[in-house]
This record gives C-alpha cells, sequence and structure tokens, in this order.
C-alpha cells in the first residue's frame, strides 16, 4: 500500500533489502549418515535460517522518534515566540521557513536517515511555526492553544480509527485520498500564482480570502490531511512487519511530523477564518 506521503511511500520498497535471511548449504549425506545442521560450518550457518544482524523497526520506535521531533519542534517554537525581537523575527520566519522547505524536499527525495538532518528540519519548522503562531496569537487571543489541541485531536482520532479497523486503508481508498491531496495541492499553486499577478485584487481564487469559499476549502485540505495519516499509519505498520532497519524510523517520523505541521496551519487558518 503506497502511502500520501512521499517520505514513507519510497519506504516500502526500500524495506526489502532489510529482510532477507542466510540460508544454510544443504547436508550432504554421508554412507546414509546426516550430519547434524551445523556441523563444521562457520556460527551464522549454525542455523538453517538465521536473521540478518540489522536492528528492525518497530512501531515504538517511530513513536519515540516522532515525539522527539516534536519536542525540538516545541522548543524552537519558543524561541521564535518568546526570543525573538520582533524587528528580525520576520525576516527569520522567511528564513526558517526557506529552509524547512529545502531541507523537506532534500529529506523526501533523497530518502535521508540521518538524525541530525531531520532534527534541524524540526528546528527549523519549529522557528518559522513560533513566529507565525505569535503573529495569529496577536490578533485572535487563545487561537494557539485551540489550532494545537484540534490539531492533536485530530491525530489522535485517527490514530484510533485505525487501530479499531474502522477505516479500513483499501487500494481503492489510498487511490481516492491521494488524488483529492494532488487536487488541493494544484488548486493552491494556481491560487498563489494568482495571488502573485494580482488576480482579483490579490486573492486569486479565494481560496485564502477569508470568505465561505476559504472556509470551504479549508475545511476539506484538512479533511484530507486527517485520511492521509491512516495510510501513513498502514505504510509503517507495513514496513515495521517487512522487518525494515531500524534507521527508517526516524524517516517515518519525519513524515508523520510533515503532515502535523500542515495540518496545524491548516486549522489555524480556519480558526482565524471563523474569528473574522
Amino acid at each position: 500500500m503506497k502511502s500520501s506521503n512521499p517520505v514513507l511511500s519510497r519506504l516500502a520498497d526500500r524495506s526489502a533489502q532489510h529482510a532477507t535471511f542466510h540460508r544454510a548449504p544443504a547436508q550432504q549425506p554421508y554412507g546414509g549418515y546426516q550430519a547434524p545442521a551445523g556441523y563444521g560450518q562457520s556460527p551464522e550457518y549454525a542455523q538453517p535460517y538465521a536473521p540478518a544482524s540489522t536492528e528492525r523497526m518497530t512501531v515504538d520506535d517511530v513513536v519515540v522518534r516522532t515525539v522527539a521531533m516534536l519536542a525540538v519542534v516545541g522548543i524552537f517554537g519558543a524561541v521564535g515566540w518568546f526570543v525573538l525581537p520582533d524587528s528580525i523575527a520576520t525576516g527569520v520566519a522567511i528564513v526558517a521557513a526557506m529552509a524547512g522547505l529545502v531541507l523537506g524536499l532534500v529529506i523526501s527525495f533523497a530518502g535521508i536517515t540521518n538524525p541530525a538532518l531531520i532534527l534541524t528540519y524540526a528546528a527549523a519548522e519549529g522557528l518559522f511555526l513560533g513566529v507565525i503562531s505569535q503573529a495569529f496569537e496577536s490578533f485572535y487571543p487563545g487561537i494557539v492553544v485551540q489550532a494545537v489541541a484540534a490539531t492533536f485531536g485530530v491525530f489522535f482520532g485517527m490514530a484510533a480509527l485505525y487501530k479499531f479497523k474502522v477505516i479500513r486503508v483499501t487500494p481503492t481508498f489510498a487511490k481516492w485520498v491521494i488524488g483529492a491531496l494532488i487536487g488541493v495541492t494544484v488548486l493552491m499553486l494556481v491560487n498563489f500564482a494568482l495571488a502573485i499577478f494580482n488576480v482579483n485584487d490579490g486573492t486569486g481564487l479565494g481560496l485564502r480570502s477569508g470568505g465561505g469559499i476559504a472556509i470551504i476549502f479549508s475545511l476539506v485540505c484538512i479533511g484530507i490531511a486527517a485520511l492521509t495519516f491512516a495510510l501513513d499509519f498502514k505504510q509503517i505498520e507495513d514496513l515495521a512487519n517487512a522487518g525494515a532497519d531500524k534507521k527508517y524510523a526516524w524517516l517515518s517520523a519525519f513524515g508523520i511530523v510533515v503532515g502535523l505541521v500542515w495540518l496545524y496551519l491548516e486549522i489555524l487558518r480556519l480558526l482565524s477564518y471563523f474569528r473574522n
């Protein structure tokens, strides 16, 4: 099952490389006598099947690394909110957003599992989210707490629905979710391009203008983001069952955090529309 998350979808093919087993050479009978298994062989062939020596990824490994990444996001978010002076906060947020975008693309498409690089991405996203959240909070007091609570509420709600098999990730389900994700991404890009050229007074298609269309679009994005978590849970479960190398737990955690960041920004934007 391919995930909608480009990070996790690339791991399925890699996992097969780390689930191989060494098979012992067949024992040759001599004069009706069958030699004992492992007789005259090196230790790694003492059993008919010996598991490879690399450590296997588990779901718990992904959970631990996801929590670590979120902790880094939270710490640097606090720096962006409380420590950065207002005179440089906007500039730092722009640089952090660009750095996060570049790192995210590199990690995703290169399949990088380096913890330092992945945590650097988390730090960049934390700075960006901290500055953005502080700006929203200054206009709409209490909105950040609401957005954070809603984000984790959606995430854990989807985790529960997946665990208790209320949502079953079938090939048809995956195709619909991935198609919807591609669709909203194209719409966002078109809306952004039209806004740059000041079409419709700079609102483009009106997807981010705060009106009725914007509210509907944000609700659709939140729904799609929530459904993609089900695909990610399925992908991580399959990787763990396939015996993927433990290092891929970092990449799996990265994929989850990318989804959480997108979901949080969409919910924050939606709540601001209702405040207006």
